[in-house]
C-alpha cells in the first residue's frame, strides 16, 4: 500500500491496519470508550500528499510508517478542530512556518507513589528530537473516532493509554483513563533540526500511579524516575552541557513554567486544585 493511499482509506479499515501491527495487537479495546453516536468532523486532509523526499529513504521503517500513517488533528490558536494531516508534514518546518500548521498534543507526567516523576530519553531513531530527556510520554491524539472526543478530555487520554503501552509497555490497566488529570493546555513552537520541529496545542496530563515498565526500543532509548531535587541537578547539566544531557523544549517550559507548583499538589493529592482547562498557555 502506497503512503498516499492510506490516507482515503475509512476509519474502520485504519483502524484495523493498527490492530493487525503484532506492536498493537495487545492493546485491550476494552479499556477505551467510544461514542458510537459521534462522527468524525467531514475534514479533508490539509495537504493531500506526503511531501517526502529521497533524504527520507534512511528513516527507521518503524518511524517511517508511523510518519505516514499517523494523521494528526489540525486545530487553530483556541484549539478548535480545523483538519487533519500527517504525522511527517505536520512536522515539517517548511509547513510549520509557511501554512502554520498547529496540531494537537499531549504531555503525560506519570508519578509513583514516592512521587517520583517517571522521565523517558527518547530513541536515537525518532525524527525530531533524538536522545533528548523528556517527560513520561509526549505524542499526539490522532484524528479517529475515540482521540477526538472532547467531552472531559476523554479523547486525549485515550491517546495517552494507547501511548503509554506503545512506547512504555504499560498496560491500560495500569493507568485507566479516569485518572488521568488533565491540569492545562499550552501553545508552542519549537525547531529540531533544519527540517523537523514542533508546533503544537499541548495537553498537561497528570496521573499517580505504581506501574511495571517496559520500554519499547523503538521510542525509548532509557528511562529513570526523579525526585524534586534530582530533576534539579537534571536542568542543570543540561544548561551546563554536561554529559552531553538535553532535554526537550516542551518539558523544558512546564519544568520553569509549573512543574514545581504542581508537584506540590501531587504529594499533598490536591491536583484537582490546580486544574486550569480555559487558559491556554502560550509559551
Amino acid at each position: 500500500m502506497s503512503a498516499t493511499s492510506i490516507f482515503n482509506l475509512p476509519l474502520i479499515r485504519l483502524r484495523s491496519l493498527a490492530l493487525s501491527s503484532s506492536r498493537f495487537a495487545l492493546f485491550p479495546l476494552s479499556s477505551i470508550r467510544f461514542v458510537s453516536s459521534r462522527k468524525l468532523p467531514n475534514f479533508r486532509a490539509f495537504s493531500g500528499t506526503v511531501m517526502a523526499d529521497s533524504k527520507d529513504a534512511g528513516m527507521d521503517a518503524v518511524q517511517r510508517r508511523l510518519m505516514f500513517e499517523d494523521e494528526c488533528i489540525l486545530v487553530d490558536e483556541t484549539d478548535r478542530v480545523v483538519g487533519h494531516d500527517s504525522k511527517y508534514n505536520c512536522h515539517l518546518m517548511e509547513n510549520i512556518e509557511a501554512k502554520n500548521l498547529l496540531h494537537r498534543a499531549f504531555s503525560v507526567f506519570l508519578f509513583n507513589s514516592n512521587y517520583e516523576l517517571l522521565l523517558q530519553q527518547r530513541s536515537k531513531v525518532k525524527v525530531t528530537f533524538p536522545l533528548v530527556w523528556t517527560n513520561t510520554c509526549c505524542s499526539h491524539p490522532l484524528y479517529r473516532e475515540s482521540e477526538l472526543i472532547e467531552e472531559n478530555t476523554l479523547g486525549v487520554r485515550n491517546a495517552a493509554q494507547r501511548k503509554l503501552l506503545d512506547e512504555l509497555g504499560i498496560v491500560a490497566a495500569d493507568v485507566p483513563v479516569d485518572e488521568f488529570t488533565a491540569l492545562g493546555r499550552m501553545l508552542y513552537k519549537a525547531p529540531s533540526d533544519g527540517k523537523w520541529g514542533e508546533h503544537e496545542l499541548d495537553y498537561l496530563l497528570f496521573i499517580v500511579r505504581d506501574v511495571k515498565v517496559q520500554p519499547n526500543p523503538d521510542e525509548v532509548a532509557d528511562i529513570k524516575y526523579v525526585s524534586r531535587e534530582e530533576l534539579k541537578e537534571l536542568v542543570k547539566k543540561a544548561d551546563a552541557g554536561e554529559e552531553g544531557l538535553k532535554l526537550s523544549p516542551w518539558f523544558r517550559l512546564v519544568v520553569d513554567n509549573f512543574l514545581m507548583k504542581w508537584w506540590d499538589h501531587v504529594e499533598k493529592g490536591t491536583l484537582v486544585e490546580a486544574i486550569d482547562m480555559k487558559t491556554i498557555h502560550k509559551l
